[in-house]
């Protein structure tokens, strides 16, 4: 009888906290107790360890077996802690040898049998175990996951028995390899297949030039949902760290089956319109990511925007400038990544037709306005770009665009470009530049100046726009690969603010008392 130690990893947020498992074996009735703040789960990781000894052939304690999961005060989930602690019970008895114990790092869920089930959040325990040089022993179901990080020991095992032989010397578990190069898939769809619409199409590569937020708006039909599943096909690939923070985002949202073949590929997430503020934001009792956390490095579309909860769409408020959500219960709180590409598509009124040449449409001036009232002029004004994406005629419809319309991959060595040279000056997207980097790196000449003054004044902007037109139209330049802005770059970045430039527009109805007439 003695004290074993080793170490595991537990779940906050994004974060894997060392957990210290301590098991005393000691004289006493036979007893079995788990103290340190443990779940239900982690309570009744009692028999699933018990039933796991027995069938792998091990020999229970017949005294007073204590388990403390230190710190205390921190609580303890799931079934990840069902290994350390099967393995803590059989070093305190003697049945292993303990120093190997202390060199490496436990996670896994026991069956009865004694077979590894995979857990989840791995990711995260993955990069804290390499951050301190132990090497880690899980399921083999979660190796894939945890080999996407470099400089990681990893052995993943079957069941419990082939964990105590490698730990024995008897058998040597088998190192995985580590994943070096997996690229994101290409996509099928191409920017070629979207019929017209230069000017939406011209704003969609200058979002993705300077990762702006885009708000799509125009009649049904017209190609908004088109043109917005088409933009992670022009983004440039993820960096190795961003993949890393993106894939750590989905494991720890149980979200990790497709982490290894989604690699390098920005994720793109876009929530039904009855979606919650929780669903969007993330939350719980123990705060797991939403779609914005979900949408990280990547885009977060918003169709029929209006149709949203006007409450869900002013939590995506701070996040958008922030780039990360804290969320706070009474017992923990949580800070979640959340620097996602905001995409949203919308009619310009009730029925969808307003402007539209057919006249078919007859909402009224309130009934536009109350429409477009759902959108909160905070969130708007955190919009870089809208844009008009007009009804096509027929004509355009039955063009042979599709074969001499630019590619996506054409479309992304632009981008890529773009974004090399925003890279290179501030570290960052233009979007992300901060109130100091708009004056060095958006410095205006006189006549910039003026244009906007005259913009400030005319369109009534808050200096929020005024920053974010000046953000526009750097990413506009460093399309143009121009070091200096322009006035044609400052006027066409003032041109895509279409909702100050305009207010809602109803058609004019004949009187009643006409329309009864022609009844």
């Amino acid at each position: 009888m003695g004290l074993s130690v080793l170490y595991s990893r537990a779940r906050v947020g994004i974060q894997a906290p060392a957990v210290t498992v301590e098991v005393h074996a000691g004289v006493g009735l036979p007893s079995l107790s788990i103290v340190g703040l443990p779940e239900l789960a982690v309570r009744e990781s009692k028999d699933r360890v018990r039933g796991a000894l027995a069938n792998s052939r091990f020999d229970f304690p017949a005294g007073r077996v204590t388990i403390n999961l230190a710190p205390a005060d921190l609580p303890k989930e799931g079934g990840r802690f069902d290994l350390p602690i099967a393995l803590g019970i059989l070093g305190a008895s003697g049945q292993i040898q303990a120093e190997p114990l202390t060199r490496h790092e436990f996670l896994g869920e026991l069956a009865l049998s004694g077979e590894l089930r995979p857990v989840d959040a791995v990711l995260p325990a993955a990069l804290a175990a390499r951050d301190v040089g132990r090497a880690l022993i899980l399921p083999r179901l979660n190796a894939a996951e945890a080999a996407l990080v470099s400089g990681l020991e990893i052995f993943p095992a079957d069941c419990l028995l082939d964990v105590c032989e490698h730990l024995n010397g008897l058998s040597r578990l088998t190192a995985y390899q580590h994943v070096d190069s997996v690229e994101a898939p290409p996509t099928t769809l191409d920017l070629a297949e979207v019929r017209g619409q230069p000017q939406a199409k011209r704003a969609l590569e200058i979002a993705a030039a300077g990762a702006h937020s885009f708000l799509l708006l125009g009649p049904p039909g017209t190609g908004k949902s088109m043109l917005a599943a088409r933009l992670p096909g022009i983004l440039p690939a993820l960096t190795e760290a961003e993949a890393v923070e993106v894939a750590t985002v989905h494991s720890v949202s149980r979200q990790a089956s497709g982490i290894p073949l989604a690699w390098r590929q920005r994720p793109f997430r876009s929530p039904h319109h009855t979606a919650s503020a929780i669903a969007l934001v993330g939350g719980g009792a123990n705060p797991r990511p939403g779609e914005i956390s979900l949408a990280h490095h990547g885009v977060l579309f918003l169709d029929e925007l209006p149709e949203f909860d006007r409450r869900v769409l002013e939590v995506l408020r701070e996040p958008l400038e922030s780039g990360q959500i804290l969320i706070s219960r009474a017992a923990r709180s949580a800070e979640l990544p959340a620097r996602f590409q905001l995409i949203a598509a919308m009619n310009p009124c009730p029925c969808g037709y307003l402007g539209d040449p057919s006249g078919r449409c007859r909402c009224t001036q309130e009934q536009v306005s109350r429409y477009r009232a759902r959108l909160s002029g905070p969130l708007l004004d955190r919009i870089d770009l809208h844009v008009e994406v007009p009804r096509l005629a027929a004509e355009q419809l039955h063009s042979a665009e599709p074969t001499t319309a630019e590619s996506s991959a054409i479309v992304k060595q632009r981008v890529e470009a773009a974004r090399a040279l925003a890279m290179a000056r501030a570290g960052k997207p233009n979007s992300a530049l901060q109130p100091r980097e708009v004056e060095r790196d958006c410095a205006l000449s006189n006549d910039g100046r003026r244009l906007m003054e005259q913009a400030m004044q005319r369109l009534a902007l808050s200096a929020r726009a005024y920053h974010r037109i000046l953000k526009v139209a750097r990413t506009i330049a460093d399309l143009a690969d121009r070091r200096e802005m322009t006035i044609a770059d400052l006027s066409e970045a003032i041109g895509y603010r279409k909702l100050d430039r305009e207010a809602p527009q109803a058609p004019s109805l004949p009187p009643m008392s006409a329309r009864r007439g022609r009844a």
